[in-house]
């Protein structure tokens, strides 16, 4: 699968979005991928968990991946199709009441864990960021990270290495410089987490 069939993925099901957003990082940005639309198909979602389970395989096959651990809200979906086509266990870390990231509901890292950490869209990484700083507290070994798309264009640091299905340059403003803002053009937050 091409990074082209995958963007015609987003634009066939109305997830690429124009207009004036703010995203889950605080940037706005003129364009907006809603995954979720994309993730809604479930063949859809099946296609693009396995072509992401065959990259993240790819970063270091000598390792067998035990775990694939994602982000809630965004990252459910591919990551738990990415574990099925690995053939491995999901889990997923979640925000508690102070905002830190958490593994709950019974969910346990073993220290010689190999996991990969599944996002559906990256931006700066700070979500799939603060899942390998979890995963790396509890000892298991972060094989490394994986996304559906990449808005950094490639720069986003995660201090693992990461593959991703698409790689895009989408331009992002602090609300301080945003022309959008400055043009007095509304702001919608479509994201899973609140503003």
């Amino acid at each position: 699968m091409t990074e082209s069939n995958v963007l015609e993925l987003f634009n066939q099901t109305g997830a690429y979005l124009k207009g004036h957003f703010r995203l889950t990082s605080g940037l706005h940005s003129s364009e907006y991928l809603q995954c979720a639309l994309v993730l809604a198909h479930p063949a859809y979602a099946e296609l693009l968990g396995a072509e992401l389970a065959a990259k993240l395989r790819a970063i270091s096959p000598e390792q067998k991946i035990s775990v694939v651990v994602s982000p809630a809200i965004g990252g459910l979906i591919i990551g738990h199709e990415v574990a099925r086509a690995l053939g491995v266990k999901f889990l997923f870390a979640e925000r508690d009441a102070s905002g830190k990231m958490v593994l709950r509901r019974g969910f346990r890292i073993d220290p010689f864990d190999h996991a990969v950490v599944v996002e559906d869209v990256i931006t700066t990484g700070g979500s799939s960021r603060e899942v390998i700083d979890l995963l790396w507290a509890a000892g298991a070994n972060v094989i490394g990270a994986g996304s559906v798309i990449d808005r950094s264009g490639g720069r986003a640091d995660l201090g693992v290495k990461r593959a991703a299905l698409a790689t895009m340059s989408v331009i992002s403003y602090s609300e301080e410089v945003c022309p959008m803002c400055q043009q007095g053009l509304p702001v919608q937050k479509p994201g899973s987490r609140p503003s």
